[in-house]
């Protein structure tokens, strides 16, 4: 029998291998939904959550908000470069306005 794992967490696991959150620049996880948008940055090495932001909107002017926020939290705990994890979604629409909002306030990508 074949793999049950479906396309994106396939895609998902691919890019998980090639990046890790480290201390020095920890991962920007971003889960999207259909009501929601979420990231987190997350120290792998300790397994361990730094900054978290969500909303409930399901639009890009609300990703937009997510991205300021998260760097606004991260620039608070000195977090100013860190990797970016699509979490298998395309770089395109909400995703993108979130990353595009997050280098804008000032993080680094």
């Amino acid at each position: 029998m074949g793999s049950t794992i479906n396309g994106k967490q396939r895609i998902r696991y691919r890019i998980r291998k090639k990046i890790t959150g480290t201390p020095e620049r920890p991962r920007l996880s971003i889960f999207r939904s259909n009501k929601s948008i979420y990231c987190q940055i997350i120290d792998d090495t300790q397994g361990l959550t730094i900054a978290s932001a969500a909303t409930k909107g399901s639009n890009s002017d609300a990703a937009k908000e997510v991205g300021k926020l998260i760097a606004e939290k991260a620039k608070a705990k000195n977090v100013d470069q860190v990797v970016f994890d699509r979490g298998g979604n395309l770089y395109h629409g909400r995703v993108k306005a979130l990353a595009d909002a997050a280098r804008e306030a000032g993080l680094q990508f």
